[in-house]
C-alpha cells in the first residue's frame, strides 16, 4: 500500500447490519473508540433469540488511511476465545441452545499493526415455550380477536368453583389498568433468570414486568418498571370522564417475541400544556427503549375536513387518544384514534409504524373531508386476516351517501363504517359496510362503532362454499354478520350483508363478541351473556343458552379458556364498585361455575374497572383494576 498519499484521503467500510431470523436485543451503544487509524462507529448489539434460532452480530468501522483503499481485519470472539473462521464484519451463530445464553461476543478490528476491540454484546437464548404454555401477545389472543385460549390445561369446570378456585393476590401498580395485560412464558430477565412474565401498562404511563409465579397478597415487587413519561412531562390530562383523571397508556400493547419488544403508545403533556403521543418499543427482558425510540406521533392527510388548512388535515394530539388495542401485522404496528368525548374538531385516523424502526409507514384518514369518525371499539383491537388486511369499526361521523361508480363514498368520508384496509402501503380502503340508516345513526349517536369486531375462522355454508366472515355490533343492538370478501357497502334502502340478526340483544354493545367451538358469545349492556352457534355457515337467530346474570354498562368483553374443544369456560368481568369475575360453562351458559362474590368472607373481592377484560394464561386469570392486576387461580 502506498503510504505517500496525503492523510486527507478517507476510505470507509460501512458494514451494514444483516437481519436474519433472530430476535432483537437491547439498544445499540454507538460510543466511538478511536485510534490513529481505526474508528468503531457502531458497536455489536446484544441479541435475544429463542432456542433453535440463530443470532447475527455486526460492527460498523471506518479506517482513516493515506490511501484510497483500506484493508480492515476482523476476528470475533466468544467469551474471550477466537471463533474459527469468524473474520468478517458480521458473525452469525450456529443454531442456538439455552446453554448459549449469557455468552459474550466481541470483535477485534485490525489494520496494519494496529487493532481495537469492540464492546461485548450479550446473547440471550430463551427456551421455546412448551406446548402447555401460551404466550398472550395481543388483545384477545390473536389477530382475529377470537378471545379464545385453546391451550389451558389446568382450569376446568371441575376445579373452577368457590372451594377450589379464587383470588391468589394482586400486583400493585401506580395507576388505572385500562389495557388488557399480556403474558410471556419463560423469558430471560437479566440478573433474575428465566421467568413467566406478566406485562402491565397503566394510565400513569408506566410499563411493568411481573413474575407471575410469585403473586401473594398485594405484591409491589416487579422484575422491571419503565416510565414513558420524561422528567419534564406528566401524563396527559382531559376533564372528560371517559379516561380520568390522567391519560398515560390506554390501549392494549402488542408483543413481538422474535423482535424482543413490547410496543406501547403513551400520552404526555409538558409544562406549557402541549400534549404528545409517542410510540415506544421496550426490551422484553429489561424495559429499555429499542429501535431508536420513542417516536412522536404526527400525521397529515389530504382533505378539507375538521382541523384542515390549505387542503391538508392535521392530526392534533390534544384532540385524540389511542383507545383501541394495537395491532401488529405485515411488519407494522397499527394505531387507531378516538377523540376525547367527541370533542370537536377531530377526524378518523389510522397511522402505521415500522416494527423494526418505529418510522411511520402509512397514514389513512377515513373522514378526510368531514368530521368525527373516532375509532373507539371500547378498547377492542382492529383485526387482521391471513392476508394481512386490517378490519375495524368506525364511530359516528360523516358519510357520503353519494357514491362513485365503484360504490365508495364520493368524498372519501366513511363514518359509522365497518372497514377493510389494504395490507400494503399506501393504506387504502378496500371494502366497507355501513347500515342503510347510517346518517340517522350518526346524528343520534347510535352508531355501531362502540363495539369491536371478531373475524371468524372459516365456515362452510349449506352449499359447501367456504365463507370468510366477521361479526360486529354497537349501540344499535343489532348483530351484523359480514362477508369479508364482499362486505356489502352502502344501500340507502336495505342492509346488503351476509346476515342481520335483530331483537336478540337487550341493549347496545360496548365490547366485542368472542368465538369458541363454532359459537359466538355476546355480552350486551343490561343483558345476559348469550351463545349463538353456527350451523351450515349461518349464525343462529336465537341464542342456544344464556347466563343467569345480567351485566350493567358497559356489558362484558368475554374470553374463553379451553383445552382444544374441551373444558370450555367463558370468563367475564362485571363492572361495579367491586368488580365481579364470572365463569360459565361454555357449553351451557346457564351453568355458572364461579363468581368472585360467592367466596366467603370477601376473600375474592377486587375493585371494579369499566372496560376491562379478563385474560387467562397458564392456569391463572388476570383482571385489571384501578390500581392493580388481580390474579385468580386454583387455590393452594
Amino acid at each position: 500500500m502506498d503510504l505517500s498519499y496525503r492523510r486527507s484521503h478517507l476510505s470507509v467500510y460501512l458494514l451494514v447490519l444483516i437481519v436474519v431470523l433472530s430476535g432483537c436485543g437491547g439498544a445499540s451503544n454507538n460510543t466511538e473508540i478511536k485510534t490513529s487509524s481505526i474508528i468503531i462507529t457502531a458497536q455489536p448489539v446484544s441479541q435475544a433469540v429463542s432456542a433453535g434460532q440463530t443470532a447475527t452480530f455486526s460492527i460498523i468501522a471506518n479506517s482513516v488511511v493515506s490511501s484510497g483503499i483500506s484493508d480492515l481485519g476482523f476476528q470475533w470472539q466468544k467469551n474471550g476465545s477466537d471463533i474459527p473462521n469468524a473474520t468478517a464484519a458480521t458473525y452469525t451463530t450456529p443454531t442456538t441452545t439455552t446453554g448459549d445464553s449469557g455468552g459474550q461476543f466481541m470483535v477485534t478490528v485490525s489494520h496494519s499493526s494496529e487493532s481495537v476491540t469492540s464492546n461485548p454484546a450479550t446473547l440471550i437464548v430463551n427456551p421455546v415455550p412448551s406446548a402447555s404454555n401460551t404466550d398472550v401477545t395481543t388483545y384477545h389472543y390473536d389477530n382475529l380477536r377470537t378471545g379464545q385460549n385453546l391451550h389451558e390445561a389446568v382450569l376446568t369446570p371441575a376445579n373452577v368453583n368457590p372451594s377450589k378456585f379464587g383470588k391468589l393476590g394482586s400486583f400493585v401498580v401506580d395507576g388505572y389498568v385500562d389495557a388488557q395485560p399480556l403474558y410471556l412464558s419463560e423469558v430471560t430477565i437479566p440478573g433474575n433468570g428465566i421467568k413467566n412474565v406478566l406485562y402491565v401498562v397503566t394510565e400513569h404511563g408506566s410499563v411493568y414486568a411481573f413474575d407471575t409465579d410469585t403473586v401473594s397478597g398485594d405484591s409491589k415487587s416487579y422484575l422491571w418498571k419503565t416510565s414513558t413519561v420524561s422528567a419534564t412531562e406528566t401524563p396527559g390530562y382531559n376533564a372528560c370522564p371517559q379516561v380520568f383523571p390522567e391519560i398515560g397508556i390506554t390501549s392494549t400493547p402488542v408483543i413481538d417475541r422474535k423482535r424482543g419488544a413490547i410496543y406501547v403508545v403513551a400520552m404526555t403533556k409538558d409544562s406549557s400544556g402541549n400534549q404528545f403521543h409517542r410510540i415506544h418499543a421496550l426490551d422484553l427482558g429489561s424495559g429499555k427503549e429499542l429501535f431508536g425510540g420513542p417516536t412522536t406521533i404526527t400525521a397529515t392527510y389530504p382533505g378539507s375536513g375538521a382541523n384542515s388548512s390549505n387542503g391538508t388535515v392535521v392530526f392534533d394530539p390534544k384532540q385524540y387518544k389511542d383507545r383501541a388495542a394495537l395491532l401488529e401485522a405485515n411488519g407494522m404496528i397499527y394505531t387507531t384514534w378516538s377523540s376525547h368525548c367527541d370533542g370537536w374538531p377531530y377526524t378518523s385516523w389510522l397511522i402505521a409504524y415500522n416494527a423494526d424502526t418505529l418510522k411511520q409507514t402509512g397514514v389513512l384518514n377515513l373522514t378526510p373531508n368531514g368530521n368525527d369518525g373516532g375509532i373507539w371499539m371500547s378498547g377492542a383491537g382492529p383485526g387482521a386476516d391471513a392476508a394481512g388486511n386490517v378490519y375495524f369499526i368506525i364511530g359516528n361521523g360523516d358519510f357520503d351517501t353519494t357514491m362513485d361508480s365503484t360504490g365508495f363514498p364520493v368524498r372519501g368520508n366513511c363514518g359509522n363504517c365497518f372497514v377493510k384496509i389494504s395490507s400494503t402501503t399506501p393504506l387504502k380502503l378496500l371494502d366497507y359496510f355501513t347500515p342503510f340508516n347510517t346518517a340517522t345513526e350518526s346524528a343520534a349517536d347510535t352508531d355501531f362503532g362502540s363495539g369491536g369486531p371478531v373475524l371468524l375462522p372459516d365456515v362452510v355454508d349449506a352449499s359447501g362454499k367456504t365463507r370468510h366472515l366477521a361479526v360486529g355490533s354497537g349501540k344499535d343492538g343489532l348483530i351484523y354478520v359480514v362477508d369479508r370478501d364482499n362486505m356489502g357497502r352502502f344501500d340507502g334502502t336495505s342492509n346488503n350483508i351476509y346476515q342481520l340478526i335483530s331483537g336478540q340483544l337487550a341493549g347496545g354493545v360496548w365490547a366485542k363478541p368472542s368465538y369458541f367451538n363454532n359459537t359466538v358469545y355476546y355480552g350486551a349492556v343490561g343483558d345476559a351473556i348469550k351463545a349463538f352457534p353456527f350451523a351450515n355457515g349461518t349464525l343462529a337467530a336465537t341464542p342456544s343458552s344464556q347466563s343467569p346474570s345480567q351485566f350493567r354498562y358497559p356489558g362484558a368483553a368475554m374470553v374463553i379458556s379451553a383445552h382444544n374443544t374441551t373444558n370450555g369456560i367463558v370468563w367475564a368481568v362485571e363492572n361495579n364498585t367491586n368488580g365481579v369475575l364470572h365463569a360459565y360453562d361454555a357449553t351451557n351458559l346457564a351453568t355458572e361455575l364461579y363468581n368472585s362474590n360467592s367466596a366467603a368472607s370477601n376473600r375474592d373481592v377486587f375493585a371494579g374497572n369499566k372496560f376491562i377484560t379478563a385474560m387467562v394464561a397458564n392456569s391463572k386469570v388476570f383482571v385489571g383494576t384501578p390500581n392493580s392486576v388481580a390474579v385468580f387461580g386454583v387455590l393452594p
